[in-house]
C-alpha cells in the first residue's frame, strides 16, 4: 500500500494525528524512524514490528513531544543524500539509509585502502568510515541483501556471506602486515574505532539484529564462529592505535561490548 506523505501542521490536525495535507515533506515513517534512531519508543506495530508504520498515533506524538522538550535534532526533511556522500552526523546513521529489509547480521572490514572512500571501496560496502571518522554511504543499498535473496548490485562483501549481511567498513591499513605486524602508511584511526559502536548500534535497532559474536563480528571471526571459509582475512585482529589487543576475537568483543551498551542507552552515544 502506498503511503502519502504529510507535513506537520499543529494547527490544524487531521485523522492520522499531527500531519494534514498531502506534501513533499517527510513521511511519517520518515519521523518515525528518527525518533527511532534516538531511541524513544513508538510500539511494535508495522512490517518490521518496530513501531514504523505510517500512522502518526499515540506512541508517536509522545516521542515526538518529548524529543521537541529535550531539544533533539529535528529530523532532516532533505532528500536521501545519494551514494558516496557523507552523513551530516557521523555517530547516527540517516535513517534514509537504512531501507526496510530482512537483515540478520553486520560484517565489519577494514577496505586494506586509504583513509578516504575510493569508488572501489563504496562498490564493495553499505557504509563506511573515513579516517575523521566520517561515515560515508556505499553504493549498493542495504535491502539489495535482504535475506529473503540477494538482488542485482547487492554488496559482495564478504565471500559467501552476504544474504542477510551488512558491510561496514573502515577505510584504512593499505599496505598493512599481518606478521610481524605493521599498520601501514594508512593505520586505522582512534576516530573510525570510536564511531563504530554508534554505526553498529543504529543498525543493530533498526533492523532487531542482536548482539552476538553469530550476529556482529569481524571479517577475521566469520570463517572460525560462522564456519564459512574466508581467504585469509585478517580484518580485523589488530589496532594499529593500541597493540595490547591482539587477535580477531578480542577486537570483536571490545566493538560489541560499546555497541551493546549504545544499544541500551542510546543516549551514550
Amino acid at each position: 500500500m502506498l503511503r502519502k506523505r504529510y507535513r506537520i501542521n499543529p494547527i490544524a490536525p487531521s485523522s492520522r494525528g499531527a500531519f494534514s495535507c498531502p506534501e513533499t515533506a517527510m513521511s511519517v515513517e520518515d519521523v518515525q524512524r528518527r525518533l527511532k534512531a534516538l531511541g524513544y519508543t513508538i510500539g511494535t506495530a508495522g512490517p518490521n514490528r518496530d513501531g514504523v508504520d505510517g500512522d502518526f498515533g499515540r506512541l508517536s506524538q509522545l516521542a515526538t513531544l518529548a524529543a521537541l522538550v529535550k531539544g533533539a535534532p529535528a529530523p532532516a526533511d532533505a532528500p536521501s543524500p545519494p551514494p558516496g556522500t557523507s552523513a551530516t552526523k557521523p555517530s547516527s546513521v540517516p535513517a534514509s539509509w537504512m531501507p526496510a529489509a530482512l537483515i540478520k547480521g553486520i560484517v565489519v572490514h577494514w577496505t586494506a585502502g586509504a583513509h578516504r572512500a575510493s569508488a572501489l571501496d563504496r562498490s564493495h560496502y553499505h557504509l563506511l568510515i573515513e579516517a575523521d571518522g566520517k561515515l560515508v554511504r556505499g553504493t549498493p543499498s542495504i535491502d539489495l541483501n535482504d535475506a529473503r535473496g540477494l538482488k542485482s548490485g547487492y554488496a559482495a562483501h564478504t565471500l559467501k556471506c552476504n544474504s542477510g549481511f551488512i558491510g561496514v567498513s573502515l577505510c584504512c591499513m593499505a599496505g598493512a602486515v599481518e606478521s610481524p605486524f605493521k599498520a601501514g602508511p594508512h593505520p586505522m584511526t582512534r576516530a573510525q574505532w570510536d564511531e563504530l559502536p554508534a554505526v553498529l548500534a543504529d543498525l543493530c535497532r533498526r533492523y532487531d539484529v542482536p548482539i552476538t559474536p553469530r550476529t556482529v563480528l569481524s571479517h577475521a571471526e566469520v570463517q572460525g564462529t560462522l564456519g564459512i571459509t574466508q581467504r585469509g582475512k585478517w580484518d580485523i585482529s589488530r589496532l594499529a592505535f593500541d597493540p595490547s589487543v591482539v587477535g580477531a576475537k578480542a577486537v570483536g568483543d571490545l566493538f560489541r561490548k560499546r555497541a551493546a551498551a549504545l544499544l541500551a542507552n542510546p543516549s551514550e552515544a
